[in-house]
């Protein structure tokens, strides 16, 4: 559903933001990419959604190459952000409706709109409740909701967890995990260790645009992925598996 093959960017300044990339992620299944800051964890979800071309290799959802077909690509993918890009003064259901709309999904009802706010854990009181007055765990909530609307198979997170108070992220996991029980495919960059052991089905751990290792939900039980991810921060690049 989601897969990258030899997937490179380098920019025009020298700078390899990421280094033949390879992974694939199936229907049902949660991803986590764990790195710091400049890992390459970013631009390959901005690759994904073509907001940059690569310099080599391919990015593919639903077997659609992003580069060459992005408006048939975008018609599988839904997109999260760290920081969603909401109108304060409207409503969460008006919020929900306008972005709908631009994503091409025809016009909702207010009961659709209610039912989908209220999967992803907003209270009732909320729905129609001015943003501006939202915390940041509810427009996590209201962001999910959004691509969520558009029933895409593909989900693309960046960063959804940071600066959510414990409560806000154990309830955005809860919501996560929904969504892979009902199938969707979803690719999480995170810095969030424990969110990442908790909730991926596999983990992936970047440095300086190399994927270092991959495990999976079952290789993770008796590890320290603490412990493993300082490990290969402090190792050099070669060490890539």
């Amino acid at each position: 559903m989601i897969e990258a093959i030899e997937l490179s960017k380098l920019y025009e300044d020298g700078t390899l933001a990421l280094d033949g990339l390879d992974l694939k992620i199936s229907v049902g299944e949660i991803y986590c990419l764990l790195g710091a800051n400049g890992a390459g964890k970013t631009t390959t979800i901005d690759l994904f959604l073509d907001f940059i071309e690569p310099t080599h290799g391919r990015a593919l959802i639903n077997d659609v190459n992003v580069h060459e077909d992005p408006l048939q690509a975008k018609k599988y993918v839904g997109h999260l952000s760290e920081n969603v890009k909401l109108y304060g003064n409207l409503t969460a259901r008006q919020n929900l409706n306008y972005f709908s709309l631009l994503g091409g999904v025809e016009a909702i009802s207010k009961e659709e709109c209610y039912d989908v706010l209220g999967r992803v854990g907003l209270p009732n009181r909320a729905f129609e409740q001015c943003v501006k007055e939202f915390s940041k765990g509810m427009r996590q909530k209201l962001g999910i909701a959004i691509a969520m609307i558009k029933d895409a198979p593909a989900l693309l997170l960046d960063e959804p967890t940071s600066g959510l108070d414990p409560k806000a992220a154990a309830e955005f996991v809860e919501t996560l995990k929904g969504l892979r029980d009902q199938g969707k495919a979803m690719l999480m960059s995170t810095h969030d260790i424990f969110r990442a052991k908790e909730l991926a089905d596999r983990v992936g751990i970047m440095k300086e645009g190399h994927k270092m290792v991959e495990m999976t939900r079952d290789e993770l039980i008796n590890e320290n992925l603490e412990q493993l991810y300082l490990e290969y921060m402090r190792s050099g690049t070669e060490t890539v598996q």
